[in-house]
């Protein structure tokens, strides 16, 4: 309920039935919800059905937003960054979409890995200029995703947590027992990208144990 209420409904029951049981100690959880309307939307009178390419080489029709209003372009040696600003909001904090763009046509995979073993590349310190973009396209798109991220962390190296006594140290109880470890992780994501700007939600939830 705490995280369906965090994520504005958008996420709902993160933990599935069974995997809380008796020897469920702890439960940490986070919750991440944005909401956001474009700085300049698009007309959705203009959103017409065109191919998008995908990495299998084939191609499906999808809806897209398209727009002759000067947009925002980073240019980097390999790709270039579109910025789409949304409306500033009442703290005064300015968000942006960043869209990374290949040079080559089936650059994505090479461009996933570069940005993979160089997280910086995501602060987009590029410099941006407001430019004319002849055919431009965006994708209308909503989708969810989720998976248990135990396997993958430790592939990444991170053990300690998931061996038994892993957490113990980090709660002082006498009536908790002494080998406590985190059985699952999981995650679900949500995003909608719509005319009017978009919707994302993100919630992550470790379930601790003890043996």
């Amino acid at each position: 309920m705490w995280v369906e209420k965090e994520t504005n409904g958008l996420i709902k029951n993160i933990l599935p039935l069974g995997l809380v049981n008796n020897s469920s100690k702890l439960i940490f959880a986070n919750a991440l919800y944005f909401k956001g309307t474009w700085k300049e939307e698009f007309e959705a009178s203009k959103t017409k059905r065109n191919k998008f390419h995908l990495l299998n080489g084939k191609s499906v029709k999808v809806p897209f937003m398209t727009s002759k209003k000067q947009q925002f372009i980073g240019v980097s040696d390999d790709f270039k960054v579109l910025r789409l600003p949304y409306t500033q909001g009442k703290d005064k904090r300015q968000f942006s979409m960043y869209i990374f763009l290949p040079n080559e046509k089936k650059g994505l995979p090479t461009l996933v890995k570069k940005v993979a073993s160089n997280p910086e590349l995501l602060n987009c310190k590029l410099p941006f200029k407001k430019v004319k973009v002849g055919d431009f396209r965006i994708p209308k798109f909503k989708f969810s995703f989720e998976f248990e991220a135990t396997n993958t962390m430790k592939k990444l190296g991170v053990l300690l947590p998931f061996s038994a006594g892993g957490l113990t140290k980090i709660v002082d109880s006498p009536t908790t027992s002494q080998m406590l470890y985190v059985s699952n992780i999981i995650h679900k994501s949500f995003i909608e990208v719509n005319e009017k700007g978009t919707e994302a939600a993100a919630a992550t939830v470790a379930i601790v144990k003890s043996k």
